[in-house]
């Protein structure tokens, strides 16, 4: 059976949308960088929100946010008042934007929230039901071992960018 292929850009748009609420953004930024990134040409806010059935006041936020993030990208036409979104194409340059936008605030509190929590439970000032204990320090650890390992490569990939886009590519060839 063939798809249509309205249904398959809606169908990547919903997977974008959960993407992005598991990096911590709201599902519509995802919705909002599918719809740009599966379009050949930039569009404006009211194709946006068309596509996305978003109220243009969350897609404007939106795609500031996005801008902001260097996900998105405005441009004009000549003669005409509008501003045009188009999505940044380039992964390598998408995920740094994201592992950058990570290292917000509002993140760094919520993994130093899990880190003294740990502290905490192994400094064995708990108390509670021995079994109970065990299991949650199970459970903290194992998110805080996550964070760790988003932390480390948040920071490989910010080094990478050091080596320039070319000398990666390079070196993951000689790697092949």
């Amino acid at each position: 059976m063939a798809t249509n292929l309205s249904q398959l850009k809606q169908d990547f748009t919903e997977g974008l949308s959960q993407i992005s609420r598991f990096w911590g953004f709201p599902k519509g930024m995802g919705a909002i960088f599918a719809v740009l990134y599966l379009s050949p040409t930039p569009i404006p806010l009211d194709e946006i929100v068309s596509q996305t059935g978003l109220t243009k006041g969350a897609v404007s936020t939106e795609v500031r946010t996005l801008a902001r993030m260097g996900l998105v990208h405005r441009s004009s036409k000549l003669g005409d008042r509008k501003d045009y979104y188009e999505a940044e194409s380039d992964f390598y340059k998408s995920i740094r934007s994201i592992l950058k936008e990570r290292q917000n605030s509002e993140f760094d509190r919520a993994i130093r929230s899990v880190k003294e929590t740990l502290e905490k439970l192994e400094s064995g000032s708990v108390s509670g039901v021995e079994a109970e204990v065990a299991f949650v320090h199970q459970r903290v650890k194992a998110l805080q071992e996550f964070f760790d390992a988003i932390d480390s490569l948040s920071n490989a990939v910010i080094k990478l960018e050091k080596l320039g886009l070319t000398n990666v590519k390079s070196i993951l060839n000689i790697l092949k």
